[in-house]
Parts: structure tokens; sequence; C-alpha cells
């Protein structure tokens, strides 16, 4: 099992280039990755940003909330509203989807994503 010191960390955006309690997207290797900016909750998420329901490249434009008793956070596609964890990618609307997460960091203004 590796640790977020395992990780490999790429900066990916600078603090300023999420909205807040929004999300934008960038590109990580060949991947469109969303970033998340949860000030409401003062942290930071990051998915695919595609919604695997319709394929359509669109999650970083998803709404942010959160759900259930645990207040787990969670990403609403914008298109049909299917909803997902955004601890474990869990599909949260009762679907067999599931989408990749990735760990953050923020630092110095700058946004990281945690490879291995």
């Amino acid at each position: 099992m590796e640790t977020l010191t395992d990780l490999n960390w790429q900066m990916v955006c600078y603090t300023d280039d999420v909205p807040e309690n929004g999300g934008a997207c960038v590109k990580l290797g060949d991947e469109q990755v969303a970033i998340y900016n949860f000030t409401r909750r003062g942290e930071w998420f990051a998915t695919q940003n595609l919604c695997p329901h319709k394929q359509q490249m669109a999650l970083s434009r998803g709404m942010i909330g959160s759900t259930g008793d645990a207040c787990e956070p969670k990403v609403a596609c914008p298109f049909h509203k299917k909803t997902f964890s955004l601890y474990s990618g869990e599909c949260l609307s009762g679907d067999d989807y599931q989408i990749k997460t990735y760990p953050v960091k923020v630092a110095d203004g700058r946004v990281y994503i945690g490879q291995v």
C-alpha cells in the first residue's frame, strides 16, 4: 500500500484557477482531471473529468455538496445528475458506476495531484 509520501506530486494549477465551491479541468498526462475547491469544507478534491454514465467530459462543471449523515462530499454530473463520492469515487445514485479519485495537496498557492 502506497502512502502520500510515496506519490509523485505534479503541480497542475494555481489555487486562483479554481473557483470557490466549484471545479476546473486540468490535463494530467493524457487524462482530463477535475479539481474541486470545496471552500465550505476547507478541502480540495480531484477526480477523473469523464462522467461514466454518458461518457461526457463534464464532472469539473458539476455541482459539489454533501450527502448523508456523515456529510460525505459529492459531485453531481451537470447533465444527468448522477452523483459520485469525492472520497471513494463510488456512484451515490444507486448505479453501478465508479470514477477515479486522486489525492490532492495545496501549498504556496499551487495545487498538486499525487500519482503512483
